[in-house]
């Protein structure tokens, strides 16, 4: 069984199908695309911030912090040269009565994301035709 079917909808949509659910992809107009859905680069920077926002959720959790209010804004810069993200800056805003205390410890817990971590040991990719 695949782990992960991606289907062609039409036009420039791409669909993942894993686990009963469908994320779909779509580029933007100025692509060609109908910008129906977040392109799939889009998801895998959302990948990422929300990564780092289940490990900062866990840790609220773990310590009885409420979350309400929290978020996190995502920047990211490119290389002039390569046109690839060179820089990722994530901002977790905090809620309101965040103990001071447990700023660095949440930021270290932020940093144990899963997606971070494939990103500096990535996997081998092998592509086939069948």
């Amino acid at each position: 069984m695949d782990y992960l079917k991606v289907e062609f909808p039409g036009g420039l949509r791409v669909d993942a199908n894993l686990r009963g659910h469908t994320i779909r992809t779509d580029q933007p107009r100025g692509a060609g695309g109908e910008d129906s859905a977040p392109s799939p680069f889009e998801l895998f920077l959302g990948s990422i911030a929300t990564c780092a926002g289940i490990y900062a959720l866990g840790f609220c959790n773990s310590k009885g912090i409420s979350t309400e209010g929290m978020s996190i804004s995502m920047n990211i810069e490119r290389d002039a040269y390569t046109g690839l993200v060179g820089k990722v800056w994530l901002d977790l805003k905090v809620p309101e009565g965040f103990p001071k205390k447990y700023e660095n410890a949440i930021i270290k817990s932020m940093d144990l994301c899963a997606v971070k971590k494939h990103l500096h040991h990535p996997p081998e990719f092998r592509i086939t035709v069948s």
